[in-house]
């Protein structure tokens, strides 16, 4: 396949339409990856099979050596799934539930902690989801709070929280692109870190997320699929869907789990935080040319940090699991549990990946991003970007790689067009790249979300999707303001009066549920 086509979109609708009608992930990955890899190879079928064999092993092994991001990751999750799988078996998740009940009275309170908490570890997306819904769950769990809102939660308190950060792995990655942008035009007098400030308040769609997220616990907005799961899991004490199996992420409670204590949860939990931020810290200041808290986040080695300050927090866990003299039988029998949670998000997870590449090769986002009229006015070009954007990162499950392709684009078209429409254009792609990840099946934080929160994949994206398409409403209509007026602070206004206005109806509208 030479020439970018429409063609090109194929894989990635084929995969969406799949999930939609069987809610079966695997299959409908898998039928997205043939169908690339064809296009590929003019539907050849011996190359194509080569093509995704080469696809998979380059997940594991890249020119001669160890593929250090996707195997670190997957190293990553094993070790959480071990980790959490000794925490529940040692009793420090019964024990954190009990000890939060006393004091978190309210579904509602347990979903704010859950919020709070996903802001504040703002460093790095895959660390947030992952974290966050592990620490969440036993909190979650014990005020029955189904496993799909708690992935709702963590999701949008990821993305948004980590592209609105300057000094989170996210935001150092940004503001490098900007900077190379910026210095194509002397007449602009800002840094790339000066020109990501300015436009954190234009990030409509990330400030609307997680504002909407809040009116959802507060209000207790639930609303299509999220209705269903937050019933049976109030009504009928069941938080997942009991005709699914292999919960991905899920804590085991197998075997005899023992009169544990608060200490055996927070324990390994903090030694996980502050190795992983300590070894990203110093990860970065030894690759960094300029020791600078910009350059440390922008050079640091994530997965590395990950992978290491995963081992620190699992010795912890291990140790403590120990102490309670537990058999060697018993411990391996968890251990193994651990592993064995963590399968299922694996296999969705290298699927995502080998589909990504797939879609990358066949230049889907260049396609969509080539579809830009340069006749369109320039009014209306903030919102057409953040649509585009949203379209790309749905179609390639990549955030990042949607800042790649489209915040030159946007630049260029910049510099043609109005200069001074620099960087509301870029930010509606910031913007636009967020809301696609929150919808793709194959984004790898939706994924992550959906591992941490201990839900199944599926339902996260089904139940998830309604909300992220309310938000992106009141951000385009954002975008429209302040590409017809230039005002920053009008368009905020705007998106952020819509979303209240879109709650406040849902709040008269919906019945809630009963709460306690």
């Amino acid at each position: 396949m030479e020439e970018i086509t429409v063609l090109s979109l194929l894989p990635p609708a084929l995969a969406l339409l799949m999930i939609i009608a069987t809610r079966k992930v695997l299959p409908s990955l898998g039928a997205g990856i043939i169908i690339g890899a064809l296009l590929l190879n003019d539907w050849a079928v011996l190359p194509s099979v080569s093509l995704i064999w080469e696809t998979f092993a380059g997940i594991f092994v890249s020119e001669g050596a160890i593929n250090d991001w996707e195997l670190f990751i997957i190293l990553f999750l094993l070790i959480l799934g071990v980790m959490a799988s000794l925490i529940s078996f040692s009793g420090g998740s019964r024990a954190f539930g009990d000890w939060a009940l006393q004091r978190v009275k309210t579904r509602v309170g347990s979903q704010l902690i859950t919020l709070i908490f996903g802001i504040l570890v703002f460093i790095d997306d895959y660390f947030n989801s992952l974290t966050v819904g592990q620490v969440s769950q036993p909190l979650t769990d014990r005020h029955k709070v189904s496993r799909a809102k708690l992935a709702y939660i963590v999701d949008s308190a990821a993305a948004p929280i980590c592209v609105l950060a300057p000094l989170s792995s996210w935001g150092a990655y940004i503001i490098t692109i900007i900077d190379d942008i910026l210095s194509n035009y002397s007449e602009i007098p800002y840094s790339g870190l000066q020109a990501f400030i300015y436009m954190l308040p234009m990030n409509f769609y990330a400030i609307a997320a997680i504002l909407f997220v809040f009116l959802v616990i507060v209000w207790k907005l639930d609303i299509g699929s999220m209705r269903k799961h937050e019933e049976r899991a109030i009504v009928h004490q069941q938080l997942l869907d009991p005709s699914r199996k292999n919960v991905p992420g899920d804590q085991a409670q197998d075997l005899d789990t023992h009169n544990g204590s608060v200490s055996d949860l927070v324990i390994p939990i903090i030694a996980l935080i502050v190795s992983t931020v300590s070894i990203m810290v110093f990860t970065g200041v030894r690759a960094a040319e300029n020791v600078t808290a910009l350059t440390i986040f922008a050079e640091t080695d994530v997965a590395r940090s990950l992978v290491y300050g995963g081992l620190i927090g699992l010795g912890a866990s291990f140790l403590l699991t120990l102490g309670k003299r537990p058999s060697a039988v018993n411990v391996i029998k968890t251990s193994w549990n651990g592993i064995k949670s963590m399968l299922p998000a694996i296999y969705i997870l290298i699927l995502a990946w080998i589909i990504v590449t797939i879609i990358d090769q066949l230049q889907t986002g260049e396609y969509l991003a080539s579809q830009i009229d340069d006749s369109i006015s320039v009014v209306f070009l903030p919102a057409l970007l953040f649509v585009l954007a949203g379209l790309i990162a749905f179609s390639t499950g990549t955030s990042w790689g949607t800042f790649t392709i489209l915040l030159p684009i946007a630049g260029e078209i910049a510099g043609v067009l109005d200069l001074s429409m620099i960087l509301p254009f870029l930010a509606a792609v910031l913007a636009g790249s967020i809301l696609g990840d929150h919808c793709s099946p194959i984004s790898d934080t939706t994924i992550l979300s959906s591992t941490g929160a201990g839900s199944h994949h599926i339902d996260h994206v089904v139940t998830q999707l309604p909300y992220a398409i309310l938000t992106a409403i009141g951000a385009f209509a954002g975008f429209l303001v302040l590409g017809m007026t230039g005002s920053t602070l009008g368009g905020l206004s705007t998106a952020l009066l819509l979303i209240l206005a879109i709650g406040f109806y849902l709040k008269n509208t919906v019945t809630s549920l009963p709460q306690n």
